[in-house]
């Protein structure tokens, strides 16, 4: 008599889950977050880059503003140290996203490598829209779910990169410029839809009301950050305080 088969239940659970993300990613998010890279690769055939290598860029710095900071002070002959000290600067405002994102991903026995695996997905759409679906679903649902969505996005992303490179020179730069605009607009639309209470509402407008302030006070590199602190902490202290006198 044959042995009956394993039981595959936990797998096929997993794999229905990455799948579901990567649907959920594939519906408007991956296309929002993609369309806007068309404009980074034409910028890097522009200050001739290879095709494979600006790809790659995307997979490793996955962030459009950084890209363009790379590409822009290769053309401009910058030193690599000083090159990767931009990068680094630019991309601090993933640092909050991280911290609060990260607690719904981490499981039980994850390594210090899987985790830094696991942040290195993390981009705006890809922290909006996850945490507007994640803390709703099971603890042990998160994670490939997450991994799903988020590859979903980069190698989507990735991908149109590669079509900007082949569209270097037919790509009026108006457009291109419009390209990169799209994130922030789909990422301010997905936070106010899903803003659910007075402090969430409070946080988007303080951010709003602060980022020109600290644009001009602190510099491009650090304004979202501060922002974000500020922002967030008054938002918080609010809520905090609202709750307080409710009790």
């Amino acid at each position: 008599m044959a042995e009956p088969a394993p039981d595959a239940g936990p797998a096929a659970a997993t794999h229905s889950l990455v799948w579901r993300g990567a649907r959920d990613a594939l519906a408007l998010p991956a296309w929002v977050v993609g369309f806007a890279l068309v404009g980074v690769g034409s910028l890097a055939q522009g200050v001739g880059y290879p095709l494979g290598a600006t790809m790659l860029s995307t997979l490793l710095i996955w962030a459009g503003p950084a890209q363009v900071v790379f590409f822009g002070s290769l053309a401009a002959g910058v030193a690599l140290p000083l090159i990767a000290a931009a990068i680094c600067l630019s991309s601090i405002r993933f640092l909050p996203m991280t911290i609060a994102l990260m607690p719904l991903l981490r499981r039980p026995g994850q390594g210090l490598l899987a985790q830094i695996a696991i942040a290195h997905y993390i981009a705006v759409t890809v922290w909006v829209e996850s945490l507007r679906r994640l803390p709703s679903m099971p603890a042990q649902e998160r994670l490939p779910y997450y991994l799903g969505f988020a590859n979903a996005c980069i190698l989507t992303t990735t991908a149109l990169t590669g079509v900007g490179w082949f569209l270097s020179g037919t790509l009026p730069a108006p457009l291109a410029s419009g390209l990169l605009f799209i994130t922030p607009v789909y990422f301010t639309i997905a936070l106010a839809a899903g803003a659910r209470t007075a402090v969430d509402v409070t946080a988007i407008v303080l951010g709003f009301l602060l980022a020109p302030l600290f644009g001009h006070l602190v510099g491009r590199d650090f304004d979202l950050l501060f922002t974000g602190l500020v922002g967030g902490t008054i938002a918080y202290l609010a809520g905090r305080a609202r709750r307080r006198r409710k009790a």
